[in-house]
């Protein structure tokens, strides 16, 4: 899976870039996570930082258009982020409670 940045614009005022990509693959389309991770090396983040909002292939082609929002922080994500979006890439609210038990 081979990941192009389209385009990528600061968003101060939510504390993060909100990343258009296209993704070239050579099976099916590849599921939320794989890209997230891919997205997440490819812009030096952890995985936990980027939240892909959308993933759009056509029919029969091997090309994805996708939009990921790359915030500072896990912490920031869980803040700003839907809860349903959350979940479909696996940042749980649980993490943010086990770390805020061990400080």
């Amino acid at each position: 899976m081979e990941i192009t940045i389209l385009e990528e614009d600061e968003n101060p005022m939510l504390h993060r870039k909100d990343v258009r990509f296209e993704m070239t693959h050579e099976e099916a389309t590849p599921e939320r996570l794989s890209v997230r991770d891919s997205l997440a090396a490819k812009m030096n983040k952890d995985s936990k930082e980027v939240v892909v909002r959308e993933l759009d292939t056509k029919f029969g082609m091997r090309k994805t258009l996708g939009q990921a929002k790359v915030y500072e922080s896990p912490d920031v994500a869980r803040d700003v982020e839907q809860d349903h979006m959350l979940d479909r890439n696996k940042i749980d609210s649980e993490d943010a409670e086990a770390e805020a038990e061990e400080a």
